[in-house]
């Protein structure tokens, strides 16, 4: 039997890009009882406010998405709030978890975890083999303490949370507002509104030589469910599509579906941030039959069109 059938599953951050994803394919898969908890009702940094949580879900299984998230200007601008929010609500939540009962807890850390200079493709053993791009290594050793407590509180309590590290995302109902934007989004709004206002002209930062990984957010959902249904060990868990473009490649394909047909100028005197970004894959499809399928340009041609239709909200 699915083990998501008839439970209670709180998802955190499920109102967000992500999180909105996952709850409608937590839905579709037949898990009719999924609680949402809002930042407006919910301030999960705060103690008093969890356990209030807790008291109105009442959940079996967590989902914990949610995040203080940004491209790499808001992490450099706010690494102070990026170190201390990611940290406490992840630590409060798990321990608030494993004292009430929860019978699952999926935690979801981020690529920027890794060291800065990782061998490609980067598998879960060397996670632990360096310090991350300084850019973003705040927000990365934040989200990377849930890996540590995930496990130690396997081996004291036997609580049963497993930790997932999902790739740079993209896809409908991403953030498009500049400050807080990672670079699809970012690139995506600044090539539109270029080509709206004319321009002759758009300015990139970096040199374009730096490469990253993107998975479409439909796929991330569908990893996640799969791995709550099947996965219950100790070991980190990579997310991601399995294969690397340049920036530089990345934003000519945006480029080419936008329409935009003026100059692309590097800003070198920016930072590139991690230099590669590519994950082994094997480990998810082997522990829980995740594979992702999505074509990436096919996928960016969606996310143009959703960001087209909604502009005011993005």
């Amino acid at each position: 039997m699915d083990y998501l059938q008839g439970k209670r599953v709180m998802v955190t951050g499920g109102a967000g890009f992500l999180g909105s994803h996952l709850v409608e394919r937590l839905k579709t898969c037949g898990c009719e009882s999924v609680f949402v908890p809002l930042h407006k009702d919910y301030d999960l940094t705060r103690e008093a406010d969890l356990e209030r949580l807790f008291k109105t879900a009442r959940p079996q299984t967590i989902i914990h998405l949610a995040a203080v998230v940004g491209g790499i200007g808001a992490n450099r601008a706010f690494p102070g709030r990026f170190f201390y929010e990611n940290l406490i609500m992840g630590v409060r939540l798990m321990e608030m978890a494993r004292v009430q009962g929860v019978e699952k807890f999926v935690a979801t850390g981020t690529i920027c975890a890794y060291p800065k200079y990782t061998p490609i493709p980067f598998k879960e053993e060397n996670l632990w083999n360096g310090y991350p791009e300084e850019t973003n290594a705040p927000y990365g050793l934040a989200k990377k303490m849930l890996l540590v407590q995930a496990q130690a509180y396997r081996q004291q309590y036997g609580f049963n949370a497993i930790y997932l590290l999902p790739v740079n995302l993209f896809g409908p109902g991403d953030n498009f507002n500049p400050e807080y934007s990672h670079v699809i989004p970012a690139l995506i709004k600044k090539c539109v509104d270029a080509k709206e206002r004319g321009d002759r002209q758009i300015e990139v930062w970096g040199d374009g030589s730096a490469t990253r990984e993107f998975l479409y957010v439909k796929e991330a959902a569908r990893a996640l469910v799969l791995a709550a249904q099947r996965y219950n060990g100790s070991e980190p868990i990579n997310l991601g599509a399995g294969w690397e473009i340049s920036i530089k490649d990345l934003i000519q394909t945006i480029v080419k579906l936008v329409g935009f047909t003026g100059e692309i100028v590097w800003d070198k005197s920016q930072p590139n941030g991690q230099p590669r970004r590519c994950l082994d894959t094997q480990r998810a499809q082997e522990a829980f039959g995740f594979k992702a399928e999505q074509n990436f340009e096919m996928g960016l041609r969606e996310t143009i069109d959703w960001y087209m239709m909604h502009r005011d909200r993005a």
